[in-house]
Parts: structure tokens; sequence; C-alpha cells
């Protein structure tokens, strides 16, 4: 496994879609992943220390963890099937380990909140890696980074989503 670090959350002009930049700690690979907005927004606000109200899922699952007596100890982004890529939560309790699959977007974002680190699988790496220039001094224009100052849009964004999703949608 190679140990990453989630450099940007972005979002591609083309399609409209954000993603995370998953950069290896000893290397220049950088492993690009596609999320939904309100996976974005999540990510966005635990790399900010943004703090809510009343806890976000992502802080909820953290503390279910916790009172269950668990550590999640890392996520693992393991493999990529049609299209989809697949994750693991990694979490020790009462000395034993205990895997739970999980998609990538909730993974970091779990991961980001408890300070666990991010890993990828070597084979993944070497066949969905890329090597890009990430240096904060450049701004690239294809894929401008998600700013929480940007909330306003982001949750406008969300709310039309949700005006016209119907519940049958996530039976499909």
């Amino acid at each position: 496994m190679i140990e990453v670090v989630l450099r940007a959350v972005r979002v591609d002009v083309g399609s409209a879609t954000p993603l995370l930049l998953l950069e290896e700690v000893a290397g220049e690979r950088v492993l690009p992943i596609f999320v939904g907005t309100p996976e974005a927004a999540a990510i966005a606000y635990a790399l900010q220390g943004v703090e809510a109200p009343r806890p976000m899922s992502h802080d909820l699952m953290g503390h279910v963890i916790t009172a269950l007596g668990a550590r999640l100890f890392s996520v693992e982004i393991t493999e990529l099937v049609a299209g989809t890529f697949y994750a693991n939560l990694r979490m020790l309790r009462g000395g034993e380990e205990v895997v739970v699959s999980a998609r990538p977007s909730d993974a970091v974002a779990l991961a980001l909140r408890v300070g666990a680190p991010i890993l990828v699988s070597d084979a993944l790496m070497a066949s969905e890696g890329r090597v890009m220039d990430l240096s904060e001094e450049e701004e690239d224009e294809e894929a401008p980074v998600i700013d929480v100052a940007d909330e306003a849009d982001l949750v406008a964004e969300l709310r039309a989503f949700l005006d016209r999703v119907d519940p049958e949608d996530f039976g499909k």
C-alpha cells in the first residue's frame, strides 16, 4: 500500500464533477477520483476545519466508531472495477481488526476528521496514478479548487439536486 495525502478537491470543467487528487507521500503520482458534490463539500469542510453546529455524517461515523471502542487506523482505496473505485475502513476493536467496505469519498472524509492515514493499493496507483504538477503557485484554469468560501454555491447546487431527485432514483 502507498500512503497518499489529499492535495486538492477540484472540479473537472468538462463534466462539472468534483474530483479528489490524492498524491503519493513518497512519490510524484496522483490518483484522481471523481466524487459527488455533497461529498466534495464534506471533504472541503474537513480540510478547512469547519465545525457544524451538529455532527455531520462523517463526524457522526467517527463518534460511533469511538463509542463502540474501535479506532480507525487507516483507509485503503483498493481497486477500480467498471469505473467505480472501492475502499475499506480498517479499524481495531478489542485487539481485532475490523474491515468495512466504503466509498472512497466517505473513507477520505472520515480519515480527514479522525487523522487516519489514507492508503492506495500499489496496483491501483500503478494503473491509474498520473504525474501531475500540483504546485500551489500555478492556477489551473481547467480544474478550479473548491473553496469553502463558495459554500452558498454548493448549498444552492445541493438544494437544486434535492428539488429534482425522486426517492425511486436511489433504488435503481
